[in-house]
């Protein structure tokens, strides 16, 4: 591991991903790769449920990671992995909060009131046809939904507050010769120098955009239950 990604969903980690990637730090652990590969949740589901946390089997093949569930273990992955720069993604608390609400928290909240009868049908062939991701909800809860927000991901003060904390934290915590605190928009210059690596002749990527992450759900939800994944 050489690159440990300290930021919360909806940071720009889609975008760091792929620029990691781009930069040699690949292949990049993201949520998106739980999502991809379902056997994936029942080894977080040990982690948040404190039955495993064997890092090196969990991040095998995986030169750097970003996002949840990964992030929200940083203490114990900056620990672990002395070697590894850590990157702390942040964005403007208020707008943080729109997006994640919007996105990553907004499955949390609708689950806890009665589905309508098509989203209980779906939840149902996702059960039977693949078992593993049929656990990410309680996976997303063990990880951090309840660890690092006390389920309260409908309270925006809260939330906002506890995103603050954590750059706090992050940045009393990791040595500044470690840490880079990151935004998208500040482009390849700063992360570059910070990894020692040349700046690309591209732009930095922009990836995850809110309306594409919702427009992308259906489509994992079908394949899940077509190829029984």
């Amino acid at each position: 591991m050489k690159v440990i990604g300290a930021g919360f969903g909806r940071t720009g980690t889609r975008s760091l991903q792929a620029a990691l990637e781009r930069l040699g730090f690949g292949p990049c652990y993201h949520m998106s790769t739980v999502i991809a590969e379902p056997y994936r949740v029942r080894q977080w589901l040990d982690v948040g449920e404190g039955r495993s946390r064997d890092w090196d089997t969990l991040f095998a093949g995986f030169g750097s990671a970003v996002d949840w569930p990964a992030s929200a273990y940083w203490r114990e992955l900056a620990a672990h992995y002395p070697d590894a720069k850590v990157v702390l993604t942040v964005r403007d608390p208020g707008r943080w909060y729109d997006s994640v609400s919007a996105t990553i928290f907004r499955g949390v909240t609708e689950r806890r009131g009665p589905l309508p009868l098509r989203r209980r049908m779906i939840q149902w062939l996702v059960a039977r046809r693949a078992p593993d991701f049929a656990l990410f909800p309680r996976m997303t809860r063990a990880t951090f939904v309840d660890p690092v927000f006390g389920g309260r991901v409908d309270d925006r003060d809260h939330v906002i507050e506890v995103f603050q904390r954590h750059i706090a934290e992050v940045r009393g915590e990791i040595p500044a010769e470690r840490l880079l605190v990151f935004e998208a928009a500040d482009g390849w210059e700063p992360l570059c120098a910070f990894l020692g690596v040349p700046v690309p002749d591209e732009p930095y990527p922009r990836a995850n955009e809110r309306a594409e992450f919702r427009r992308k759900r259906p489509v994992r939800l079908a394949r899940l239950i077509l190829r029984g994944r």
